[in-house]
């Protein structure tokens, strides 16, 4: 084990710059053995907090749990991370062994009868204990968790709910590695040039790049993103967008071991089976509980409300699109869901002369990155200083040292933007370390905080150009990032984006307002080779389309909420049809003509292999938040120093250490509503 240790990277102190992760020195075979002794250091550190023969106190039982497992925490989480941004065979085939132990040692710990009686024990006497708020708080936290994490059951109840968590584990393991491999195995490729017609020489590029690195002739699309979008968006050749789009459509849903609709069902019933064993009559009822929504009759008012408030628009502007579609093809014609992207973008470009290709030269990375740290610099103080000593996980990732306002060290900030095999799709925050204080030294730890995207790559003739929609993914993702990034609590599960999960997306779509601000787009938007600022005529464009098919949008995403909130209220097991289910349960918000072969649910990941299940409405609930929230910006100035420094107070830096609602109104002086939603999408004057 000495030997084993010696050559370990995790078992060595880091000598980097700020003890960041040194990415360059870990390689798959150290992971187990670090795992494993994780695991037994943590089980000493909870045996001696159950063998402490003084009486239950916060210190001694609540706070040392608190800071107990630090090496699982560290390597559990530098795999599970890379699991998601750059994995490989050697590593998922090592996950399916690592996720059940780590799940049977959490279960230990939360299952373990001596350690919670002495939980409780504080938690009966908390009025007595004259804690603080936050340290309230988290025992309050601490003693929740156990009790949804099976404390209070007995006996075999204990051992099914063991069963059951080991089971989900591997099961959301198992429809991820499906998902990604799904999506890398597809290549649509062309050999004849006629087919490109109508693609911008950007996704050509692109294309071309794509086919020599998989080594074959001609242009390869994929079911990535920046490979995907432009082709559905522009290509003229009808049947090749229905096939590339029943490509993506169909992901994880046909008959090959990568089917994802029984590891659906499983999901579904594993997770109600814990519930139901918790108490709850369905598993939204058990997860909705420790939500701002509280309970599944709020999610479905505010669906319903969407629903109500943008459903007339919604047809309208599907209408708009299939005129302008006939007029192209004959009044018989039909827009399917492979032609909306197509005939929308002409409809677009139609009104307001606008769309990506005309932007992109614009929005060069380099320069859009210069912007938003800018734009943080400006709102907060914060600057950013490269740092090559920093080792990253891969060659597009860099690293940089964030500094506060006076001149303090802040975070670390990773970034990562370009697709490739070892990455899953869509974009994500996540942290290597999250921000604590030490009660006894009063040292601020700060946070190690990544943000990983899919964005188009660059070319052999070009930069890497971003289409406005990556724009306002870059934006998302990194008001993500300064919710890690401003962290200030004393306990790191209570830190930074340890918060409501229906208010943790607020500061990232808050960030996404910039997007349309003029005087935000002047800092950064040149033209990549001529250097002249993004014309004025060209921002009001922007501005004056920003709500194009936005009703069509915002019904999409409340299809999605409908979706999740159907699988997870069942109350009784589910082992009918999968397609069929998902058809009915979003039906109500669907405008475009359905598809029988196509499912959502087999790749789903943000609800069966994520943090969205029975969640998913939180992008919604969070949108009237920041709409609301933007307004204040709006009527104060976009820049105000004190609406931004009260908005780093209140919102950022607190992590989860009051209710989100109490820290909400005294950003904002008042509960949101609705209406600045409706007014900001023109649906209400």
């Amino acid at each position: 084990m000495n030997i084993i240790q010696a050559q370990n990277p995790f078992f060595e102190k880091y000598s980097t710059p700020h003890g960041t992760i040194p990415f360059d020195k870990i390689k798959t075979e150290h992971y187990e053995p670090a795992i494993r002794e994780g695991i037994s250091r943590h089980d000493a550190e909870i045996d001696a907090i159950i063998s402490n023969t003084e009486a239950p106190t916060f210190a001694n039982t609540v706070a040392a749990y608190e800071k107990s497992g630090q090496l699982l925490s560290q390597v559990s989480t530098v795999f599970g991370n890379l699991l998601s941004a750059e994995t490989n065979d050697d590593m998922q085939e090592l996950a399916k062994t690592m996720m059940p132990l780590l799940s049977e040692h959490s279960n230990n710990i939360t299952l373990n009868e001596k350690l919670f009686a002495r939980i409780k024990a504080v938690y009966d006497q908390k009025a007595q204990a004259n804690l603080t708020p936050e340290q309230n708080k988290l025992l309050e936290e601490v003693y929740n968790s156990f009790i949804r994490s099976g404390a209070n059951l007995e006996g075999e109840a204990k051992e099914q709910y063991r069963a059951l968590s080991k089971e989900l584990s591997l099961l959301t393991l198992q429809f991820g590695e499906n998902n990604l491999k799904e999506t890398n195995d597809y290549k649509l490729v062309l050999t004849d040039m006629s087919q490109l017609s109508g693609l911008p020489q950007s996704a050509v590029d692109a294309a071309a790049e794509t086919a020599k690195e998989k080594g074959v002739e001609g242009w390869v699309f994929t079911l990535q993103a920046p490979s995907y979008s432009p082709f559905m968006m522009y290509a003229n050749n009808r049947d090749l967008r229905c096939e590339l789009y029943m490509a993506y459509n169909t992901k994880c849903s046909h008959d090959n071991e990568t089917n994802n609709q029984e590891i659906v069902k499983k999901l579904v019933n594993t997770r109600l089976a814990i519930a139901k064993l918790l108490g709850y009559n369905s598993f939204a009822e058990y997860n909705l509980k420790e939500r701002m929504a509280e309970n599944s009759n709020a999610v479905y008012k505010l669906l319903n409300q969407l629903l109500d408030a943008y459903t007339p628009t919604a047809k309208q502007e599907y209408t708009e699109v299939e005129a302008l579609a006939r007029q192209l093809n004959g009044n018989d014609f039909t827009v399917m869901p492979w032609d909306w992207a197509y005939y929308s973008h002409k409809l677009k470009d139609q009104k307001f002369q606008i769309d990506d290709e005309m932007l992109r030269p614009y929005f060069e990375l380099s320069k859009v990155k210069e912007g938003v740290f800018g734009l943080a610099t400006r709102l907060y103080g914060i600057t950013f200083k490269k740092n090559d000593d920093i080792p990253v996980y891969h060659k597009d990732v860099d690293a940089y040292e964030v500094f506060d306002k006076d001149g303090k060290f802040l975070s670390v900030l990773y970034t990562d933007f370009h697709p490739r095999d070892g990455k899953r799709s869509g974009a994500w925050m996540t942290s290597y370390k999250e921000q604590w204080i030490d009660e006894t030294t009063g040292e601020n730890s700060r946070p190690h905080i990544s943000i990983v995207m899919n964005f188009t790559k660059p070319t052999k003739d070009k930069p890497a150009l971003l289409t406005f929609g990556e724009l306002e993914t870059f934006l998302h993702e990194f008001g993500h990032s300064l919710h890690g990034m401003f962290a200030n609590s004393t306990y790191e599960s209570l830190s930074g984006t340890n918060v409501y999960w229906d208010f943790v997306e607020l500061p990232s779509q808050f960030m996404e307002n910039f997007a349309t601000e003029k005087e935000f787009l002047h800092t950064f938007a040149r033209h990549y080779q001529t250097g002249k600022l993004i014309p004025d005529e060209l921002v009001q464009r922007i501005v004056d389309s920003s709500n194009f098919d936005a009703a069509y949008a915002c019904l999409r995403q409340v299809s999605f909420g409908l979706l999740d909130m159907a699988w997870y209220t069942r109350t009784a097991p589910f082992d009918g049809d999968v397609k069929d289910y998902e058809k009915k349960a979003w039906a109500k918000a669907q405008i475009l003509p359905v598809i029988e072969e196509t499912c959502m649910s087999t790749q789903f990941s943000h609800i069966f292999a994520g943090g969205y299940s029975a969640g998913y409405y939180s992008y919604k609930w969070a949108e009237v938040l920041d709409a609301d929230a933007f307004s204040l910006f709006k009527q104060k100035g976009i820049f105000n120093p004190e609406v931004a420094a009260s908005f780093r107070e209140n919102i950022l830096s607190k992590g989860g250490t009051e209710h989100p609602m109490v820290l909400y109104k005294r950003f904002r002086g008042q509960e949101p509503t609705i209406d600045a939603l409706l007014i900001r999408n023109g649906i209400k004057k």
